[in-house]
Parts: structure tokens; C-alpha cells; sequence
């Protein structure tokens, strides 16, 4: 019994050994997170994954306080750790002291911000949308000018609808210059006489797509007049070209089908509008004749006087009431116009004119009469008026040498308003004199 080892002491003994091994200390390790959680004590335990194996992970509080993100389900991701044996269950983990986004965890992250950004904006609203025309005269294709995607997309097109024209715009889709030239192909192409833009390219991983993540580019596309169809990489490859442009094709010849219609298509539909037309004349060239037999077939037309005698006789009829009714108008203004004539005798009104006018004539000649004796009677009664004004005048009495006494602005017309030593104003006919009074006599005294 002495040589068996209890559970405990040959997990110890692994650990051990984990615990010594230098090259267990430090280890680089890639992976995806999954089952990722975060504990009430601010400690993560998770595992650390790839396509055929999965690693128990966690990370102390201390160590997570550092990260500069925060990690979720399905991130990918670049670890430092350390590998030691959890004794309690006796099998391997790792203790991570260092984690990081992998690069292309970091486009995914960068790609979501940015998405989420735009979606908030409106930039992918449905409102925005434009229509693709049904019948398309020329589509302005911009991809590479090798390649499987312009192959397909121009072998699509003429073989659908080849009286359509294409604009084939080479454009740069991978590499640093690419997204300055997208822009660039794009702006030119909204102003060529295009009805359709299509952009795209083949497949390829998220890093040869980025350009079509660009927000410039994904501005340059919303900005676009011309409704753009985007046909970037495979049908399982999603970029933000597709969530801004007006359709998303899922192949570069799937965006070929979108933009044009099937010449078979429109011939059997052709065909099916020229049967139905065909039937639908027929149809009714049958109904007009049968309606035309029906008609002829009406006794009238098989005598056509029966259409126009009871015509003619109706409008003799009202040709004699329309005489009838012109006499007897004519007649009746006749009548006026002679009981007019003798109510107004032209000789008898040209006397009483005459006899009117020496009337007036007469009493013209008698108003004269009496307006001048009334003007003569009047002036000789002025001119007495201006006699006695003349004669009452105070000018006239003071040229016989009278003079006007004023004190105090007021004429003295009796000595009792007078006392001695008052100043007084004499107005005589050719000035004044300021006197004063000397000594005043009144006739009462004497």
C-alpha cells in the first residue's frame, strides 16, 4: 500500500513540475475567449480556444486592471501567461498576466465602432435608398481591371442585356492607395451619363476588404447621385459599402443580375403581352362585328327614309314658327314706333321750342334790368355810408384841430378823470405829445 500515491499527492507532484519548468513560466498563446466571466471580485475566468483544442484560462484582478479593453465572447486575442495545475481538479490551466486585441480583433472591434457610429448617423437608412432602373442605358463598373470579378461581371451583363453600355473604371481595391482612389472613381463616375454604378471585387480576408470599411469611402458612396450597387468579396463577406450603398450583391455577379434585366426574360414576356394583345384585338373585333350585324339588322337602316322624314317635317315645322315669330316681332315694333310718332309731333315741338327760348330771351333782359338797377341802388347807398364814415371819421375831426387825450392807454373824455400831475398822451393828426396835467377846470366849477 506504501507505493500507492494518493490523488492529491501526484496532482502536487504535477504541479511541481509545471511550477519548475522554465519554459511553462512565460508562454505566447492565440486564441479566441469563450465562456468568458467576469466575477463579483474583479477576477475573469475564461477559456482560450482555437479549432481543435481548449485551454482553461483565468486572470487575477490586478492583472485585468491593466487591459485597455474589455474582452467579450469571441474576441480574438494575444496572451502572456502562466501554465500551473489547479489542484482541485487536478487538471492544467493557464494564468494570464497580459492580453491583448489580435490585429485582426482589432479591425472586428474597429469595424463594429465604426458600424454602430454610422447606423446612428443615418447613413444606412432605407430612406436614403435609391432605385436601381429597370432598363439601364450605360453602368459604370468600377473593380479592378483584371480579375474574376470584371470577368463576371461583364460576361453577365452581355449575356442578359447587351444593349446596355458599359463604363469599365479601373480602380485599385486592395492596398494603401486603394481608398483614396475609390473615392476618387466613384466621384468621377456620378458625373459621367451613367443610370447605374456597380463597385466591387472578389473575395478575400477582412484586411484585403478594410478599404470598403473606410469611412471616407462609405461617405463617398452615400454621397453618391447615381444608385450605387456594392458586390464586395463572397456571399458570407459583409462590408460597410454593402449597408450604405442602395443594394447589396452578394457576388460581382450577383450585382450583374441586379442592375440589368434578362433579354429571355423580357422576350418571353414580349412574347406573352403580343399573345394576350393578339387575343384581346381579336376578342374584341369579334364584339364590334357582332354589335355592327346586331345594329344593321335594325329596321330603320333597312329604310332609311324612316331616319330623316319625320326630321324633315319637324324642321318645316319650326321653320314656319320661327316666320311666324320674326312677323309678329316686326309688327309689334311697328306699333311702337307709330304710337311713338304721335306722341311726339316734330312741328308742334320745334314751335314750343321757339316760344321757350323767346321766353327766356324776355326774362334774360329783365333780370339784367333789375341786377343793374340793384348794383346802382347799392352803390349810392355805399357811397353815403362812406359820407358819414367820413364825416364821423376822428382823422377829419382832428384836422379842424381837435385832439384825443389818452391816460393810461384809455381816452379822457370828461376832466373829471383827469387830476393834476397825470401823465397824459395828446394823438394829434400828425403825431403825439406826452404832457402832464397842470390844473384842471371843469365847467361845474365855475
Amino acid at each position: 500500500m506504501a507505493d500507492y500515491l494518493s490523488v492529491s499527492a501526484l496532482t502536487k507532484y504535477i504541479k511541481y513540475k509545471f511550477d519548475q519548468d522554465p519554459h511553462l513560466q512565460s508562454v505566447l498563446i492565440k486564441g479566441e475567449l469563450s465562456n468568458f466571466k467576469k466575477h463579483s471580485s474583479g477576477h475573469m475566468y475564461f477559456n482560450v480556444k482555437d479549432k481543435n483544442s481548449v485551454i482553461n484560462a483565468m486572470m487575477f484582478k490586478g492583472a485585468a486592471s491593466n487591459l485597455d479593453f474589455e474582452p467579450k465572447e469571441g474576441d480574438e486575442v494575444l496572451i502572456e501567461a502562466r501554465v500551473s495545475v489547479y489542484e482541485r481538479r487536478g487538471n492544467y490551466q493557464i494564468y494570464v498576466n497580459k492580453m491583448q486585441i489580435d490585429g485582426i480583433g482589432n479591425l472586428y472591434q474597429k469595424l463594429e465602432a465604426l458600424k454602430k457610429k454610422l447606423t446612428q448617423s443615418g447613413y444606412f437608412n432605407q430612406e436614403h435608398k435609391k432605385t436601381i432602373p429597370k432598363f439601364p442605358k450605360k453602368i459604370a463598373v468600377l473593380t479592378a481591371g483584371t480579375g474574376a470579378a470584371i470577368r463576371d461581371i461583364h460576361s453577365t451583363i452581355n449575356s442578359r442585356y447587351p444593349l446596355v453600355e458599359q463604363v469599365q473604371i479601373n480602380t485599385l481595391v486592395q492596398g494603401e492607395q486603394s481608398k483614396q482612389d475609390i473615392i476618387e472613381k466613384l466621384q468621377y463616375a456620378d458625373t459621367l451619363d451613367v443610370d447605374t454604378i456597380i463597385i466591387g471585387r472578389g473575395g478575400g480576408s477582412i484586411e484585403d476588404l478594410w478599404n470598403f470599411n473606410e469611412e471616407e469611402v462609405i461617405k463617398a458612396i452615400f454621397n453618391c447621385e447615381k444608385p450605387v450597387i456594392s458586390a464586395v468579396g463572397h456571399e458570407t463577406d459583409f462590408t460597410l459599402s454593402d449597408f450604405v450603398a442602395d443594394v447589396r450583391a452578394a457576388t460581382p455577379t450577383q450585382a450583374a443580375v441586379i442592375a440589368t434585366p434578362d433579354q429571355q426574360e423580357l422576350y418571353q414576356q414580349i412574347a406573352q403581352v403580343k399573345l394576350f394583345l393578339t387575343r384581346n384585338i381579336n376578342q374584341y373585333i369579334q364584339q364590334q362585328r357582332k354589335q355592327l350585324e346586331h345594329t344593321s339588322s335594325y329596321y330603320k337602316f333597312k329604310t332609311p327614309s324612316l331616319l330623316y322624314d319625320q326630321q324633315i317635317q319637324k324642321r318645316d315645322d319650326l321653320e314656319k314658327q320661327l316666320n311666324a315669330s320674326i312677323t309678329m316681332l316686326i309688327n309689334r315694333s311697328q306699333q311702337r314706333l307709330q304710337l311713338l310718332d304721335s306722341k311726339f309731333n316734330l312741328k308742334k315741338f320745334k314751335l314750343d321750342i321757339e316760344r321757350y327760348q323767346k321766353v327766356t330771351s324776355q326774362k334774360q333782359q329783365e333780370l339784367v334790368k333789375i341786377l343793374k338797377n340793384s348794383i346802382s341802388l347799392r352803390q349810392q347807398n355805399l357811397a353815403n355810408k362812406l359820407e358819414n364814415l367820413n364825416t364821423l371819421s376822428p382823422t377829419n375831426t382832428m384836422l379842424r384841430g381837435y385832439t384825443i387825450v389818452n391816460k393810461e392807454q384809455q381816452v379822457v373824455t370828461s376832466t373829471k378823470n383827469l387830476s393834476e400831475n397825470d401823465n397824459i398822451v395828446l394823438t394829434m393828426k400828425d403825431g403825439t405829445v406826452d404832457a402832464k396835467v397842470q390844473k384842471v377846470r371843469c365847467e361845474d366849477d365855475k
